[in-house]
């Protein structure tokens, strides 16, 4: 029998599906939107170039040549044809999405909600937001989930990787959030440089003292291009291995509490462009991977939550 309450099946974890049966009655995709906005650590604000491991600013599988509408038009065609009823979100997904002014925020998110949006999820940092910002995030007609790239608590990784955006300024912006009720899931990666597996479980830990609506667990991929290849190539850096990987995700999640929403427990790299670790090209083997060994261990998501 499963422990775990939050599941109508084998899942040990409160996946995303199960959330979104629940909020809003079955099944949920996500457009992904370039809005054309950038990122403080790469417009010379804070930084340039972005975090080492940043290609793109995770667009690659939008269409920014393209209006917000027409994106959200060519994604819901694409959904449709394969799930006629399914309701729609936004995924504003490229770069930092609260980056601008709130007049322009406020123009680009009507947008996508008077294309048809039945809700928004907008990825950003932390450090993107102010209380204009998450007054404005708290007014719209559909609900919103505000995506914070957290990736790790330590902030001597955060320099390895050219963070630019320290843990106090995540606090901050996640508590002006929540301050305005605003649903927030939080990112975190595991296998960043110098990152033992202790580190990243401090990084669940103290994650889930926070008490987060949701949160997505990646792996760091390698993508060509990017400074992190470089290190990579020249020896400098080497991946986590897929046993490795889901020995702690698997401890991470006992970590989390159960209501908390697990939206992701691997990323979905480009696979043309991917050059290590080549294992998690094969997220289907992964998450398999995950549900096999925490019913092996008879563990589940909050499980040494006090």
């Amino acid at each position: 029998m499963n422990p775990f309450i939050y599941s109508d099946d084998n899942k040990r974890y409160h996946t995303l599906y199960y959330h979104n049966c629940r909020v809003f009655g079955g099944r949920v995709f996500k457009a992904a939107i370039d809005a054309g906005f950038t990122c403080p650590n790469i417009d010379g604000s804070k930084g340039s170039g972005g975090c080492i491991f940043c290609a793109g600013g995770s667009g690659y599988f939008t269409a920014g040549e393209l209006s917000v509408k027409e994106q959200f038009r060519r994604e819901e065609l694409r959904i449709r044809a394969k799930y006629p009823n399914a309701k729609i979100i936004a995924y504003l997904q490229a770069h930092s999405n609260t980056y601008a002014p709130p007049a322009e925020l406020e123009r680009v998110y009507n947008e996508l909600i008077d294309a048809g949006a039945a809700g928004l999820a907008i990825a950003t940092r932390a450090d993107c937001i102010d209380m204009d910002k998450a007054r404005l995030l708290s007014s719209l007609p559909v609900p919103v989930t505000v995506e914070l790239g957290l990736q790790t608590v330590h902030s001597s990784t955060a320099e390895k990787i050219n963070r630019c955006h320290s843990f106090e300024e995540f606090l901050a912006g996640y508590d002006m959030l929540k301050s305005r009720g605003i649903r927030v899931c939080v990112h975190i990666i595991n296998g960043l440089p110098g990152e033992d597996e202790e580190m990243m479980l401090d990084t669940a830990r103290r994650l889930g003292k926070l008490r987060p609506d949701g949160v997505k667990i990646h792996l760091l991929h390698v993508i060509r291009g990017t400074p992190l290849c470089g290190i990579y190539e020249s020896g400098g850096y080497v991946p986590l291995t897929k046993e490795q990987y889901i020995d702690i995700v698997i401890r991470q999640l006992e970590l989390i509490p159960a209501a908390t929403v697990i939206e992701r427990l691997t990323g979905d790299g480009n696979k043309s462009t991917l050059a290590a670790p080549l294992w998690s090209a094969d997220k289907i083997a992964v998450l398999g991977g995950i549900d096999k060994r925490q019913s092996e261990l008879d563990t589940w998501q909050g499980k040494s939550v006090g």
